[in-house]
């Protein structure tokens, strides 16, 4: 498998360059591209013409047309695995999901896709329980509240269509019996934590997951590339490769 690597000069980009690299599973680099591309990299995604079988995509939400031009010109899967994405550009990845194989998911940790299964399995059993998510991360992180933490959020919706997701509290005033708090911390090279609090007043139950090493995310990228060359077109997540 012949993978594009779509912001290849980042931090993430290079991880999984080093992950394909390394890998035993007949992955290999296709092309490098990057708007400050690597040595024998591209600048675009159009520079690059040779054979590729996937792109994955770690550069930025605001590429996401250009990306999906691209993937849907040569008729590529995708994996994207940005975050931040609007309303629009969610739009053209659903479109995109008509023609080609599309991975998308806030967050590439196998881990994170467990945490939000139990939640919503504790959500279910504590119907009347407050919940609160708190996440926290590095204090250069864009995005607040993280994509991740939303993520969760709409996972616990599904068990609780009524709830309302608060994000941060910024007047007084009592909490409602339908929201759902949202909280984000930047605290130094924090790489990712993400709690979910479910307290009914007589107990509490804290669910928690920590990604110690950002190099969890390129192994759950390369997980998702294996899964979606196999599928016809469509828009998958992380629960999609787990079922």
């Amino acid at each position: 498998m012949n993978i594009i690597i779509h912001g290849a000069a980042g931090r993430m980009g290079k991880m999984m360059e080093e992950k394909i690299r390394s890998s035993t599973q007949g992955a290999a680099v296709a092309a490098l591209v990057d708007a400050n591309p690597p040595a024998g990299g591209f600048a675009s995604l159009e520079a690059y013409t040779g054979p590729a079988d996937m792109v994955v995509d770690f550069s930025n939400h605001a590429a996401t047309k250009s990306l999906l031009d691209y993937c849907l010109g040569r008729n590529l899967p995708v994996v994207i695995a940005t975050t931040g994405h609007t309303g629009e550009e969610k739009e053209l990845i659903g479109e995109a999901s008509k023609q080609i194989p599309v991975f998308y998911s806030a967050n590439m940790s196998v881990g994170i896709a467990v945490l939000a299964d139990l939640a919503k399995r504790a959500a279910a059993a504590f119907p009347a329980a407050d919940i609160e998510i708190v996440e926290i991360h590095h204090n250069q992180k864009l995005d607040v509240p993280s994509g991740t933490a939303l993520m969760l959020g709409e996972s616990l919706r599904e068990v609780r269509p009524g709830a309302v997701l608060l994000v941060g509290r910024h007047e007084n005033g009592k909490r409602t019996a339908k929201e759902i708090g949202v909280h984000s911390l930047r605290l130094g090279n924090e790489v990712g934590i993400h709690e979910i609090m479910i307290s009914t007043g007589s107990e509490t139950l804290t669910l928690r997951h920590q990604a110690v090493s950002r190099a969890l995310f390129a192994d759950g990228a390369l997980a998702a590339a294996e899964f979606l060359r196999h599928q016809p077109p469509g828009l998958y997540s992380m629960r999609d490769m787990l079922t």
